[in-house]
């Protein structure tokens, strides 16, 4: 009797966790959905696709079956998400098989019950070094990059012998056994595969300690290739809680598409926890229209902005027309018997600006620097000396970067 009193007592602060539910899902309460939604203003050319393309589920070495990943992307909000599991890497075949490596992408598909969500279809091609992690995306079937012919156990337990980082993920011997004889086929065939599907190619976490012990991206001769030959289009600057200026630099160096993923294994919310004011890493992309095909097309033409920490990083051509969707300038008329202009500023976005003031003018309530808050509105008092009609001010916006250390300048016109 005393549990089921405290039961009823607590149930009603229990309203937050499933009202919505549905036969065989469950969701949580649409209020926290909303709060959580990562937006940004479409640019005046583009709409602003939030994507996630770097994503783990059981049928690989992530912990949550592929309706959690869509769950979880609705929940943020996103535009598109991509499932990428590791072809090679199966930590859990004892108990998936998997021997339908599209299957994660097939129960994401059914999951998702969310017009406004695309999923694509992805996978993991996982070596050793030079090769290194890269994603393939918008592949066809997912089958035809991976290899596991029986024929080149021989040869596997010779990489294993040679090269023991090729099993060293996983103490079980099935497990990593199996990773080395599907490292036997060559990289560059499942490369070639994924480029015959019009896969868009994207090297993952350069810097990645077991494959580069200092930390740093750096360009290999195996990259370099396939940069030439057109089978390289993107490389990860961020990844999860990690971010690189070396893969930043090489993007630029290259012409490499920036992109920034969360790379989750676990409960999105376990690595992100929206509530205290974190956020997923994604990559937002420059895209024509909401469709695969443009979509793609924006993404192999390297329009990117990635959202990290509260940090925009991109390419200037890319970052400052989303810098200016996402802020406005209004004039509020001078005070009376003054010279002092009252300006308000409305920041449309998720992220908090972070501003520098390099105009010619000074400010009344303000230092230079100051920060207007996510979806917020700022009032700053402006001394013009003489009364204006109209003028542009002009920002240094400090959590953006247009190369590694650099922040853009961007102007704002505003009339009074």
């Amino acid at each position: 009797m005393k549990k089921f009193l405290i039961f009823i007592f607590f149930l009603p602060f229990c309203n937050f966790v499933f009202t919505d539910a549905k036969a065989g899902t469950l969701s949580l309460d649409r209020e926290i959905i909303e709060d959580r939604k990562i937006s940004f203003p479409d640019t005046n050319e583009f709409k602003v696709i939030v994507s996630d393309l770097h994503t783990h589920s059981i049928f690989s070495d992530g912990h949550v079956w592929p309706n959690i990943r869509v769950e979880e992307a609705q929940r943020d909000g996103l535009d598109l998400l991509a499932i990428t599991e590791h072809l090679e890497y199966q930590p859990h075949m004892k108990f998936i098989p998997n021997n339908d490596r599209n299957d994660a992408f097939n129960e994401a598909l059914v999951a998702n019950d969310d017009k406004d969500l695309l999923i694509v279809n992805g996978a993991e091609i996982t070596r050793i070094p030079p090769v290194g992690h890269m994603n393939a995306i918008f592949i066809k079937d997912a089958n035809s990059l991976f290899n596991d012919d029986e024929s080149n156990i021989p040869i596997a337990k010779e990489l294993l012998k040679q090269y023991p980082e090729a099993g060293s993920w996983e103490e079980n011997d099935e497990v990593s056994n199996y990773y080395a004889l599907t490292s036997v086929w060559p990289a560059e065939k499942a490369i070639d595969e994924a480029h015959s599907q019009g896969a868009f190619i994207f090297w993952n976490h350069s810097w990645w300690t077991p494959q580069s012990p200092q930390g740093i991206s750096i360009l290999t001769d195996f990259h370099k290739k396939l940069i030439s030959e057109n089978k390289l289009h993107g490389i990860e600057i961020v990844n999860g809680v990690n971010y690189s200026d070396e893969a930043f630099q090489i993007a630029i160096d290259n012409n490499l598409t920036i992109i920034g993923t969360s790379d989750v294994h676990n409960l999105i919310d376990w690595d992100y926890s929206f509530y205290k004011g974190k956020h997923r890493p994604v990559t937002l992309v420059l895209s024509k229209d909401k469709t695969e095909k443009s979509i793609k097309d924006a993404l192999f033409k390297g329009r990117t902005v990635v959202w990290f920490k509260n940090k925009l990083i991109g390419l200037k051509d890319n970052l400052v027309p989303l810098l200016k969707s996402s802020l406005s300038f209004k004039s509020l008329g001078y005070e009376a018997g003054t010279f002092i202009l009252k300006v308000e500023i409305e920041n449309k976005s998720d992220s908090k600006m972070m501003l520098k003031n390099i105009s010619k003018y000074t400010f009344s309530q303000n230092t230079d620097s100051f920060h207007v808050d996510a979806h917020s509105k700022k009032i700053i008092e402006i001394k013009t000396i003489v009364k204006l009609k109209e003028m542009n001010l002009t920002f240094k916006i400090q959590n953006a970067y247009i190369e590694p250390s650099k922040n853009p300048k961007v102007s704002f016109f505003v009339k009074i």
